[in-house]
């Protein structure tokens, strides 16, 4: 609570106007005093045209709930992160006035990030068939394996058989890819990465294709219903489902602060190259 105290003094210290999402003011109503907000959005009210910036306050999964809100209409994304990790949300809570001091200056640097855009053959997250980390195909009523049968660009790529399989974008290759042993890809890197979970073909890795390939599955399993995701939502769906996935049209930008860079992140946040033998 008390950083987001700081957050309000200081976006009131440099006149900059709050627009806030309405189930955290009727939360933070609860807590403290807050009067002077004017102006909500939610997912029945749409940010209005003169939004300029998007503050998440939380961790790396905040940050991927913005996505639906910022993305369409080109709100850039400042992250300050109440988590553990922080991989997105770079800004520590220690931060905010100068994250605030550099959004009212403009000194601050974007970061263009690819989305993945999922194409179904029923109407699923129709709200937003987007992602910013990743797309997952999941086995969901039975400790089975599932066949994943996929296909690259229309011709057959091969069928995984595997707990699920996932297609991260390089903003997603440090999150769960990551942990299933896909590759760390540079976010400017024009790429997607194919990354099975557990599977059992021994002769199966990731891979990392082009971010202009259209990836198409169909699944089936002993079971009738599969898990299909975008970032943290997900959907239920039956083999009878076609699906496939792209490069979106649009893109996100990701606000990053003077002295701020994807090395250091790596660095410090998944300790990348130390070496505690000395």
């Amino acid at each position: 609570m008390p950083y987001f105290v700081k957050l309000f003094e200081s976006l009131r210290e440099a006149k900059i106007q709050m627009v806030i999402y309405e189930p955290l003011l009727i939360r933070l109503k609860q807590l403290m005093p807050m009067q002077d907000i004017q102006e909500v959005f939610s997912e029945s009210k749409p940010l209005n045209s003169r939004t300029k910036y998007m503050i998440s306050l939380g961790g790396d999964g905040t940050m991927l709930d913005t996505v639906k809100f910022t993305a369409r209409a080109n709100i850039p994304v400042l992250g300050i992160n109440l988590g553990r990790l922080g991989f997105l949300a770079s800004t520590s809570k220690e931060e905010i006035n100068m994250a605030v001091q550099a959004l009212s200056k403009g000194t601050f640097h974007l970061d263009t990030r690819t989305l993945i855009h999922l194409d179904a053959s029923i109407p699923i997250f129709q709200d937003a068939p987007f992602a910013l980390n990743e797309f997952s195909l999941h086995r969901k009523d039975s400790s089975s394996l599932i066949k994943i049968h996929t296909y690259l660009n229309g011709e057959f790529l091969c069928t995984y058989w595997a707990d699920g399989i996932i297609v991260s974008t390089p903003t997603g290759s440090t999150g769960y890819s990551l942990s299933c042993g896909g590759p760390i890809i540079f976010p400017q890197a024009n790429s997607f990465v194919i990354t099975p979970v557990a599977p059992h073909n021994l002769n199966v890795r990731p891979i990392i294709i082009s971010d202009a390939s259209v990836v198409s599955f169909e699944v089936e399993g002993r079971a009738e219903h599969f898990l299909c995701t975008l970032d943290a939502r997900s959907e239920s769906i039956d083999s009878s489902v076609s699906l496939a996935v792209r490069k979106e049209d649009f893109t996100i930008q990701l606000i990053r602060l003077e002295g701020q860079h994807f090395l250091q992140t790596l660095q410090t946040k998944l300790y990348w190259g130390a070496d505690r033998r000395n």
